[in-house]
């Protein structure tokens, strides 16, 4: 009987010392510290292809945005306008063609060109005549046969003929010196064709005040912007200028402030500023539509950061602060304005920060992730 009850009584222990080192490796999990979440590190890789770029104090300057148009550079252009009334023909140029200077562009049955050539014609038989005449004149006069008041008379006729024929030579030269009863419509200066009005079968009257063609060089070009009242106070002669245009979104055309026309356009209530624009490469075309932006200058200093570097998410600004050794952090920051490849900033960092300016957004995503 008493080894029974000792038996029991150790199964009893040995099962209460068993569920003591269960309860207890389940306490010891529930002790055990969580791991924490490993932080981004940029990977070596990445880190020696990115820019980093440095906080600066610069002066602020405050960019105005504003809608415009391309136009030729008016003091560069040439118009063609007839000389002689007539009928095209043989028109051999469109508009946006290169001509060069010389270039045969079209030509003009005309009969004033007829009766150009005709009084040449006259002019030379006239002084042939006329040369004759003082010849025997002078002969006779020699002989006792005429008087001086003969050769005086023939000498003014001779004179006068010799200035009818230059006269006719001047006007012939003039209108090209055609003799054919045409008048040949040649380019006066290298450049493209902007504006034609003129086709084959064309009457042409010359007090029409229409060019027939219009040439211009386009090595550089106006951009006319369109200042509301609001902002003219804004606006200052040699402020720069930076437009873009639909046809090259990524590229930034560098001009100043030309001219400012001081009075406003009644209809649209706008005053018109001239920039002009250098366009070696003719990538600006007449009408075109463009975007200007004018940068005028403040009187105080901000913070400066290259526009790469910006990252826009959840209605905010961020930058990436670089810490060295492959960390970064991410650090909102107030905007006061962009002007091309550069941004002001209000708030958030200082001056000598370092700045990912490059793959910011990739990284930005790591970071939150």
């Amino acid at each position: 009987m008493k080894n029974k009850f000792l038996t029991a009584n150790t199964t009893l222990l040995f099962c209460l010392a068993v569920l003591g080192l269960v309860l207890q490796g389940c306490h010891g999990e529930n002790n055990k510290p969580v791991e924490e979440a490993r932080k981004y590190v940029i990977p070596d890789s990445l880190l020696r292809t990115l820019t980093i770029d440095t906080v600066q104090t610069r002066q602020l300057v405050n960019t105005i945005s504003f809608t415009g148009i391309v136009d030729v550079n008016q003091d560069n252009q040439v118009n063609i306008f007839p000389l002689v009334s007539g009928n095209a023909r043989d028109i051999k140029v469109q508009l946006g063609d290169h001509v060069t200077a010389g270039q045969i562009l079209g030509t003009v049955t005309s009969s004033e060109m007829a009766n150009y050539s005709n009084s040449l014609v006259v002019a030379q038989t006239n002084l042939a005549a006329t040369k004759r005449q003082l010849q025997a004149a002078q002969d006779l006069f020699k002989s006792g046969l005429a008087s001086s008041l003969d050769v005086t008379t023939a000498q003014t006729n001779y004179d006068q003929a010799v200035a009818q024929l230059e006269m006719a030579q001047r006007i012939l030269k003039i209108n090209g010196s055609n003799t054919n009863g045409e008048w040949v419509i040649k380019a006066p200066t290298s450049g493209f064709i902007v504006q034609k009005n003129i086709t084959n079968g064309t009457s042409i009257r010359t007090d029409n005040g229409t060019a027939l063609f219009t040439i211009s060089d386009l090595k550089n070009v106006w951009v006319w912007a369109n200042v509301y009242e609001s902002n003219i106070s804004n606006i200052h002669m040699g402020d720069d200028v930076s437009v873009t245009t639909l046809s090259y979104p990524g590229k930034v055309f560098k001009g100043k402030v030309d001219k400012m026309l001081n009075a406003l356009d009644p209809t649209t209530k706008v005053m018109k500023v001239r920039v002009v624009i250098p366009n070696e490469s003719y990538e600006l075309k007449p009408q075109m539509f463009a975007s200007i932006l004018i940068a005028n200058p403040e009187n105080r200093q901000a913070l400066c950061v290259s526009s790469k570097a910006l990252i826009y998410d959840n209605s905010r600004y961020y930058v990436l602060v670089y810490n060295g050794h492959g960390d970064a952090s991410i650090t909102p920051v107030e905007v006061l304005n962009t002007l091309g490849d550069r941004t002001y900033i209000k708030s958030g960092i200082k001056e000598g920060d370092l700045i990912i300016a490059t793959a910011a957004i990739l990284i930005y995503g790591e970071l939150n992730s």
